[in-house]
């Protein structure tokens, strides 16, 4: 077979490959090659098909490159790009395999600039979390009865107006201060500390509202503002965080005492309607009618008791004195007659307890005549131990092993330790132990001799 027709992958040649083939093969490489990562850039040609999935370019002053984000992503996404949108694209990059095109399978879409922002905030968050700015037991109660409110806002703030109309509504009877400050831009979160810390010096409110309406994360980034916190913290008065919308979190309201999710909830957590308060009363003074209409029933059914027990006082004092000798009279007579009683007895006993003594002269000069004799025995007994004894001690002493080697005598021992006590126990050139009077030595044996008999 010639080469013009030689099969694919034959010796020699490389494999020929079909262009689905070899897009798939780059596609594989391209998607191990570049992990996730996220990628920044301007929205452009930007399509919403009607299957849901997104469609745009990605570019910058020097490239672009396609994207491709699928319904099933694009639903998560918090807004819908628009041509020259700044964003940051989660990305995976990949080859469109029908077209040859390479490109970006998005994974998730934000804003230019807000991943930053979200990190700046979560360290914040987390420093001033160390630092106990957010520990629930500082937090200060909303007080039960609001007399004045409040509020650190910008007067051009469509919240205030909806704060003022509820507050209106819900508690017409409270007097309302609105701390001007702005709420966004350069120097906001400087200005509204500057303001909280205002309100908290003049103390002329019962709770403090700071708030804003709705917005972006640049929006409510004044409230995000390490200042901000701590004078939220330092304020002397309950402070409510009614920032953004529901889904709106910003470091205001975790250093708050307590969070609103919208500015009207901030109103009303910070009061309680007029009506309540009037049914309140009102139960509160029927409750104190029927108190006092059973208190002095109570008291007039008391007075009439003691006044049917009431008598006169000499009367009383006759009657107890009366009484008083009565009691003297019997005690007179229940402690004389046992008394003598027992005088009486008392000297009978001791007449039969004398009459009974024994003569105690005799045994006593016995006992002593005993006494005498005993000592003189054991001190014959003693004497007589103490001269046994040393008997004793002589001949334990005679036969003392350390005197026997005094006396120029020795102890022989074998290799073992043995006592040797007889010369078939030894052999020549046998190392042997001799222990004498004043120590002891190794000997060795240059020959033995049996005594002949």
């Amino acid at each position: 077979m010639s080469g013009d027709t030689a099969l694919p992958g034959s010796a020699g040649q490389p494999p020929v490959l079909s262009v689905s083939a070899l897009n798939q093969a780059v596609a594989r490489l391209l998607e191990r090659s570049f992990p996730l990562a996220w990628v920044s850039g301007e929205v452009s040609n930007f399509t919403r098909a009607a299957s849901g999935h997104w469609y745009f370019s990605l570019k910058d002053d020097g490239a672009q490159v396609r994207a491709v984000m699928f319904r099933g992503r694009a639903q998560y996404a918090d807004f819908l790009p628009k041509e020259g949108d700044r964003v940051e694209v989660r990305a995976l990059v990949t080859l469109y395999a029908a077209r040859g095109d390479y490109q970006l399978g998005v994974e998730a879409i934000r804003r230019a600039g807000v991943g930053n922002l979200y990190e700046a905030f979560l360290q914040l968050k987390a420093r001033l979390d160390a630092e106990g700015l957010f520990d629930a037991a500082r937090k200060q109660p909303v007080p039960h009865f609001v007399t004045c409110i409040g509020i650190v806002t910008s007067p051009q703030a469509a919240a205030l107006q909806d704060v003022l109309t509820t507050l209106a509504r819900r508690a017409p009877h409270c007097r309302v201060i609105v701390y001007p400050s702005p709420v966004q831009g350069a120097g906001a979160g400087e200005k509204i500390a500057a303001t909280i810390a205002t309100a908290a010096a003049r103390r002329e409110c019962d709770v403090l509202l700071v708030c804003r309406g709705g917005g972006s994360i640049e929006d409510l980034w004044a409230f995000n503002h390490e200042a901000v916190a701590r004078a939220i913290v330092a304020c002397p008065m309950p402070v409510i965080s009614g920032v953004g919308h529901e889904t709106d979190v910003t470091i205001a309201d975790f250093a708050a005492d307590l969070r609103a999710p919208t500015p009207t909830a901030a109103a009303e957590l910070a009061t309680r309607p007029l009506v309540e308060w009037l049914a309140q009363v009102a139960g509160l003074e029927s409750d104190l009618q029927r108190g006092w209409r059973r208190l002095q029933a109570e008291r007039t059914q008391t007075l009439d008791w003691m006044a049917r027990r009431l008598v006169s006082p000499q009367a009383t004092i006759r009657h107890e004195g009366m009484k008083l000798q009565a009691l003297q009279q019997r005690l007179s007579l229940a402690t004389r007659g046992p008394l003598g009683s027992a005088g009486h007895a008392m000297q009978r006993l001791a007449m039969r307890l004398a009459n009974q003594l024994p003569d105690a002269a005799v045994p006593r000069l016995q006992v002593a005549e005993r006494a005498l004799r005993l000592s003189s025995r054991m001190a014959v007994l003693q004497q007589h131990r103490r001269q046994a004894l040393a008997h004793l001690s002589a001949q334990l002493d005679l036969l003392d092993p350390q005197r026997t080697l005094e006396r120029g005598y020795a102890i022989v021992t074998d290799e073992r330790g043995a006592i040797v006590r007889s010369p078939q126990a030894l052999h020549a050139r046998a190392v042997i132990g001799v222990r004498l009077a004043d120590g002891s030595a190794q000997l060795g044996i240059a020959s033995v001799q049996a005594r002949i008999e």
